[in-house]
């Protein structure tokens, strides 16, 4: 049993007045990891890491004054007498969907006047941000904060099987504490590879991979969130906060809720958040689905608009041969079974056939265009390489006139008997004339 609490120092470094944090180093490694596989995804749409670069330069600010304000509003009474330390960020209070929503906002501003299409750019996005909250809630566990209710110490150690070093940080007050940051942090993890997998899936269409990140983090958040003692709060209506109590329910069978001061509030304002974004994204995957608006899939080109007119972006790294017309064939039955008739998807299937017929018979066209190009260019590579040769072994031999002279002069002063001399010398000259 601990007698005192052992913690983390929140400090990483000291360099004088300046103090370096792990809390800050943790979100930025967070940021830029996120950075980096958004990157890599953008490059194989052929989108250029500038243009990544500049929205994490602009939806990093962004990001940090949704977070602010979206605390700040909530907890207004604290602030409302001293407004001066609304600016005093490090003193703590943010909070992560406001985060989002600064970031979201600003982004997709910047990406739409850039002429890129928002739905498309905010999939390619969505891993990285839960790259970062996975990262960030580790600089909640150093600053011993977004904790949930009192737990016991045989919790930690032999159910969870949590190594000291978390087991010691959650610590807290007196009291062993739901260590909610690693709940939230392996969701995370979970939801990103979630993602990873569907993003590769004919199926998916545009915006689908965001709104499905919306729906998997907001569920888990709306039931981490009621494990937590420090919620964001406010005084609702008896019907809401029973309706968000009794969704949370089935989490009573392993947990207890955690403490929320009533006097303070009785609605958790990221559960009912959460429940908004998860219907809310959900109907909307629905609605664009009927209406057709979602006709362009996740893995088609990107198209941007320019000022000479659209330009579609390459796709590096596409299936090609048969694997792209099976991918073809397997979206064109998706899309015709939606429909919900037989004659549609006969017809998707004798569709992409033809496609696949007619994309052999251009590859074979093309094979054989290339073969004859380099049939002709070898053929005219020897015509070439034997014409040199012939003129160069023509400039090698002397002038044929004062070989004649000289072989004539021979046989006008050689007795005629010396004939056969002659025509021997005359093979020699031959000879080393062929030499």
């Amino acid at each position: 049993m601990h007698l005192f609490e052992l913690a983390i120092d929140p400090v990483l470094l000291r360099l004088g007045p300046i103090n370096l944090t792990w809390y800050g180093t943790i979100i930025g490694f967070g940021a830029l990891l996120g950075l980096v596989f958004a990157i890599r995804e953008g490059r194989r749409f052929g989108i250029t890491s500038d243009l990544f670069m500049d929205l994490m330069l602009l939806g990093t600010p962004c990001a940090l004054i949704g977070a602010r304000a979206y605390y700040v509003a909530f907890q207004w009474e604290n602030y409302k007498d001293n407004p001066w330390e609304i600016f005093a960020i490090w003193h703590g209070g943010i909070a992560i969907y406001g985060a989002l929503i600064g970031a979201v906002v600003s982004g997709g501003i910047y990406v739409v006047v850039k002429g890129y299409p928002f739905w498309r750019m905010a999939d390619i996005c969505a891993p990285s941000f839960l790259i970062g909250q996975m990262i960030g809630r580790w600089g909640n566990f150093v600053n011993q904060e977004a904790y949930g209710g009192p737990v016991e110490e045989s919790f930690l150690r032999h159910t969870l099987h949590l190594p000291d070093f978390i087991v010691d940080q959650m610590y807290i007050d007196g009291l062993y504490r739901h260590p909610t940051f690693l709940y939230e942090s392996i969701w995370s993890l979970t939801g990103i590879v979630l993602l990873f997998v569907l993003r590769r899936q004919t199926f998916v269409r545009a915006g689908e991979i965001f709104l499905g990140y919306f729906v998997w983090y907001s569920t888990g958040r709306f039931f981490i969130e009621g494990l937590r003692t420090d919620s964001l709060a406010f005084q609702g209506p008896e019907w809401l906060a029973s309706l968000l109590n009794g969704l949370w329910t089935p989490m009573t069978a392993l947990f207890e809720q955690g403490y929320l001061d009533p006097s303070y509030g009785n609605v958790r304002t990221s559960q009912l958040l959460a429940v908004l974004l998860v219907v809310g994204c959900i109907a909307l995957i629905v609605y664009r689905r009927l209406s057709g608006a979602a006709a362009v899939r996740y893995v088609d080109p990107i198209t941007v608009r320019r000022p000479e007119g659209p330009v579609t972006l390459p796709l590096l790294g596409k299936a090609s041969g048969e694997q792209e017309a099976a991918e073809e064939r397997k979206a064109e039955e998706a899309r015709a079974s939606e429909s919900g008739t037989a004659t549609d998807v006969a017809q998707a299937r004798k569709d992409a056939r033809e496609r696949e017929a007619a994309r052999e018979h251009r590859d074979t066209a093309d094979r054989e265009f290339a073969d004859r190009e380099f049939a002709d260019r070898e053929f005219a590579d020897r015509e070439f390489a034997d014409r040199e040769f012939a003129d160069r072994d023509a400039a090698d031999k002397p002038s044929g006139g004062a070989e004649r002279s000289g072989s004539a002069d021979r046989e006008t002063d050689e007795p005629a008997g010396d004939t056969n001399s002659g025509k021997g010398s005359q093979r020699d000259d031959d000879g080393s004339r062929s030499v």
